[in-house]
């Protein structure tokens, strides 16, 4: 991935935002602005105890400040602050350290402040102690230019294969080159640190174009000097070392894989239009857009976002992604965060590079690859877009314009509507309810993949979360042994099967922090027809079981799922008598990615679960880490160990953790790129008798028809709080795009 490592972390989200600064209280769970961002690595760069040097150039070997980030509050202080009108919480910065330039290298986080002016930093420990090994680190920009280097100097001696079998090659180049991808994890056990690389053309969509040639790379070593290619795969066949390839060619020995020379225009790989729909249906126009003819419906006030009933506070964390907060409907808390935690796609394969590929993406930074939103694309044009700033791998915020966007969506579906027929040709009543979302999106382009991730509210108190997959599809050079892990795409690319899963924290406040939660589904009797002796009745009971411990609210794939996962007040009731509740409904088909305990398994135990509920504790804030990536078997957070005391979970603060995912076993029609329809997932939050009704009730957007003379019907009256017409939908200027991140 190294021509994708160009600089990242993060920071504020500001830019485009309609007004100034948050609100005090939201802005607690603010990004760190580019001022701050600056002020901790100005702080942590004078600390002559530390020895942090530039993170570009260099040596390798060196102490440089690798990633810094807004360490948000503890719940406990930021409620006490919230509700309780306690302190501010004092405003802190994760920093991520590698300490390269030591006898035994390693890396060590830090907390930071206060912030705006730093005085102080102490290290921050993982739960049990941990240190985290220097191999688990995630590549940095250097690493992958040295990476480079090495691969091409490897490779002079197939210069004259390449060239002949590709028209392409990566010694010397200019035009012509090859480029690369790394597969990870680096190696099979702990402590290692040797990297698959897969040999492409770079051309348009280079994901596409591997040309046969696979190399095994050791870089455990600081000194890249001490590097070397252990292995190389070519077209089916292994070799010890560049030479041996070399001279079997020379020999004409090799069963050479000879590609044919890609077109200039309308390559495969490309977006360029070729071909015609049968219709003839006119595509070279505009079609439908979002607009907002009366203007915005929603208010954005920093990281404050409200919109009907709803409020929260978000962030775009460089780690991980979006993260919402202090999430509210009419001023009640409905869950302290939602978050994204991890996102992982392992593979199969006949070439080593497909059975190595195992990415677990906030290894890769996931949160800081948030590059332009393309107006009208990406995002309707009348959204308002915002600029994020990272810190990740740089020596100094980095600002990505226009990296997450919030627009009102038609979702063009009613919320609520209903005919009444009077069953004679006419009717009683017509009423119906436009359906309409709030979108907050980012996306996250992740080597080949592009995720767009997007947190929803419906007027109805319905929250939500959903996952796209798009981009290029992760591919090897096509043999026929390949056919078993995946489909022939073009006439030398297999697309691998691969499993997606990801993983939400949902840290619900359910009417407060005592939570219960209970599973409900449907059994059947069989009983005496009270109405007709002598004859039965079938019919559906509720049967509710309460999950009293965290063992009995783990729910493993393979196990039917009750489809009711209510979260519930045992303390606060609606006015009907039922507890306040809200259901977690996923909408999603994952499956498991590997036998339990297997190897690289261990560092993503939290993809055992469709499901697990566990108690808030301040020491199991996250799934997984920047480190699960580098060092799968002995990961730092093992989720499993969340669980694994069994504490009981009835009237406490509790945390869902849920998995979604779906198996891709790539197709023709993933040519040249995967498509959205179809391969999104997620889950909602909906409230099971949280309220007395539907809160959509306050909505002044309904239009209700009747009859004021049937049955002649030649008189109606028509009921709205709208406007009777919305008006035109302005059309914008010209699409721009400026696509540039770059340091400040």
């Amino acid at each position: 991935m190294w021509l994708l490592r160009l600089a990242w972390v993060l920071a504020v989200v500001a830019g485009s935002s309609p007004a100034a600064s948050p609100p005090a209280k939201a802005s607690i769970f603010a990004d760190l602005s580019a001022a701050e961002l600056r002020a901790v690595r100005a702080f942590l760069m004078s600390r002559p105890e530390l020895g942090l040097s530039p993170s570009r150039g260099g040596p390798l070997a060196k102490n440089t400040l690798f990633l810094v980030e807004l360490l948000p509050p503890k719940k406990e202080v930021a409620l006490r602050y919230l509700d309780q009108g306690g302190p501010r919480p004092r405003r802190q910065a994760r920093a991520v350290v590698f300490f390269g330039g030591q006898a035994e290298p390693n890396v060590t986080e830090f907390a930071v402040g206060p912030l705006p002016r730093p005085s102080f930093y102490r290290p921050l420990r993982f739960k049990g102690g941990r240190a985290v090994p220097f191999t688990a680190r995630p590549m940095t920009q250097l690493e992958y230019e040295l990476l480079h280097r090495t691969l091409a100097e490897a490779t002079e001696p197939l210069y004259r294969l390449l060239r002949d079998s590709t028209g392409f090659w990566f010694h010397n180049c200019s035009r012509r080159c090859l480029t690369f991808s790394d597969i990870a994890p680096r190696g099979l056990a702990p402590g290692e640190r040797r990297s698959w690389l897969v040999l492409q053309r770079f051309v348009e969509g280079f994901f596409l174009h591997p040309v046969g040639l696979e190399v095994l790379v050791d870089h455990r070593d600081p000194d890249p000097r001490r590097w070397a290619v252990r292995q190389l795969w070519y077209n089916g066949q292994y070799f010890s070392s560049p030479q041996e390839l070399a001279e079997r060619y020379a020999q004409g020995t090799l069963a050479v894989a000879r590609l044919e020379e890609p077109p200039s225009r309308q390559l495969f790989s490309s977006y360029e239009p070729r071909g015609s729909f049968a219709t003839g249906t006119p595509t070279e126009v505009h079609g439908a857009k979002v607009c907002e003819p009366q203007g915005r419906r929603y208010r954005l006030r920093g990281n404050r976002l409200e919109y009907g009933g709803w409020s929260l506070a978000f962030r775009l964390r460089s780690s991980a992604g979006l993260q919402l907060f202090d999430l509210r409907f009419n001023g009640e808390r409905l869950a302290y965060e939602v978050s994204v935690q991890e996102a992982i796609a392992f593979y199969g394969g006949h070439t080593p590079a497909a059975m190595q590929t195992k990415y677990m993406d906030a290894g890769w930074g996931m949160g800081s690859v948030t590059y332009e939103l393309a107006r009208g694309i990406d995002c309707p044009e009348v959204a308002t877009y915002l600029d994020a700033h990272h810190l990740y791998d740089a020596d100094g915020p980095v600002r990505f314009s226009n990296a997450i966007c919030v627009f009102e969506l038609p979702t063009g579906v009613p919320l609520r509507r209903h005919f009444d027929s009077d069953f004679q040709g006419g009717f009683h009543f017509y009423a119906g309810l436009e359906g309409q979302a709030l979108v907050l999106r980012t996306t996250s382009t992740v080597y080949n993949y592009d995720y767009i991730w997007d947190f929803l509210l419906y007027p109805n108190g319905v929250m939500e979360a959903k996952v796209h997959a798009t981009g290029f599809i992760h591919a090897t050079f096509y043999t026929p042994q390949g056919r078993r892990y995946g489909s022939r795409v073009h006439s030398h690319v297999l697309g691998n099967l691969h499993t997606h899963l990801v993983h939400y924290k949902v840290d619900l406040d359910i009417a407060g922090t005592g939570n219960s939660f209970e599973t409900m589904d449907v059994r059947f009797e069989n009983i005496s027809n009270p109405w007709s002796p002598g004859a039965r009745v079938v019919q559906p009971w509720l049967h509710r079981q309460p999950r009293r411990s965290e063992h009995q609210a783990a729910f493993p794939f393979g196990k039917a799922l009750p489809r009711y996962l209510l979260f519930y007040n045992p303390q606060r009731h609606n006015r009907w008598g039922h507890p306040r509740s809200y259901r977690i409904q996923h909408s999603s088909h994952a499956g498991p990615v590997l036998p339990r305990g297997w190897q690289e398994e261990k560092g993503v135990s939290w993809g055992r679960y469709h499901l697990a509920v566990t108690r808030h504790h301040e020491n199991e804030l996250s799934s997984s880490s920047i480190y699960a990536q580098n060092d799968p078997w002995q990961p730092l957070v093992s989720f499993e160990g969340f669980i694994r005391n069994n504490e009981s979970i009835e009237d406490q603060d509790l945390v869902a953790w849920v998995t979604v995912g779906f198996l891709h076993v790539p197709h023709a029609e993933d040519i040249p790129n995967t498509a959205t329809p179809g391969n999104a997932v997620g889950f909602f939050l909906r409230p099971f008798n949280f309220f007395d009704e539907d809160p959509s009730v306050a909505s002044r957007s309904p239009v209700i028809v009747r009859p004021l003379d049937p049955p002649a019907f030649s008189r109606l009256e028509i009921q709205r709080w709208t406007p009777a017409s919305p008006g035109p939908c302005v059309a914008p200027g010209p699409f721009a795009y400026n696509g540039t991140y770059r340091q400040e």
